[in-house]
This record gives structure tokens, C-alpha cells and sequence, in this order.
């Protein structure tokens, strides 16, 4: 298995240019694509990448641009909040919603499993996952 976000690799940049299954995480790693990442990622049509947000009061618009540049290629985004469930602050809410994307926020294992079910069925989703 390799492991991805080595040295060599710029930051953002895609571990895999096409969207996968979430195979699985423990605390602080995915796993995806015969791949593994501690930390965060997304999970958007162009691929996973690695998202820096560690915590969820780290969300916030400049951690959102990598979605929002995608937004028209997503129908629903779930967000994966850590352990915990949390709640979206208003403006970046209006924010989501005036980029045309519809999100559901839940615990980040939640949220991968249900991400995993809807792209099985050919759904046009992303996730945004912070890491356990």
C-alpha cells in the first residue's frame, strides 16, 4: 500500500484524479484507491486530495475554495465534522448554498459511509473529511 502526500507532492494536489470509495480511517488516516493519508481530505470529481483543516472551527471560506471551484460537478457535498456533530456558521452556509451546492454536515464516519452509498449509485458528490 502506498501512502499518500509525500514530500515531493505540491499541496492540494490531487493523491488520485478521479473520485473513489473512502475504504476506510482510523484516527487521523483514510484509506482509499490502495492509498493511505494522515490528515484530512476531500473527496470531489477531479479526486482526493489533502485538506488542511485539522479541527472544524478551522472551516471557514479560504478552506472551502477547493469545493466551491467544483460546485457545478456536485450535487451533494457531505461534510465529515470529526467525532462530532457541528454546525455550519450561517455565512459560510450562504456562501455553500450561493455556489449552488446543497451539503449535509455529520460526524466524519457518517459521513463517509454515506458518501461511499451515493457515489456507488453514480451521484454526482463530494465529501469534505476531517480526519478523526
Amino acid at each position: 500500500m502506498s501512502v499518500a502526500g509525500r514530500q515531493d507532492q505540491p499541496v492540494g494536489a490531487p493523491f488520485l484524479p478521479r473520485q473513489v470509495p473512502i475504504d476506510g480511517y482510523r484516527d487521523n488516516f483514510f484509506h482509499f484507491g490502495g492509498m493511505s493519508h494522515a490528515g484530512s481530505i476531500l473527496a470531489l470529481p477531479s479526486g482526493v486530495r489533502p485538506w488542511a483543516v485539522v479541527a472544524f472551527q478551522e472551516v471557514d471560506a479560504q478552506s472551502l475554495a477547493p469545493i466551491l471551484a467544483e460546485a457545478p460537478a456536485v450535487e451533494l457535498l457531505f461534510l465529515g465534522t470529526g467525532r462530532d456533530p457541528a454546525h455550519l456558521k450561517e455565512p459560510l452556509k450562504a456562501l455553500l448554498r450561493a455556489a449552488g451546492l446543497r451539503f449535509e454536515l455529520m460526524p466524519t464516519p457518517a459521513a463517509a459511509a454515506t458518501y461511499n452509498v451515493l457515489l456507488a449509485e453514480g451521484r454526482p458528490v463530494g465529501a469534505a473529511l476531517i480526519a478523526l
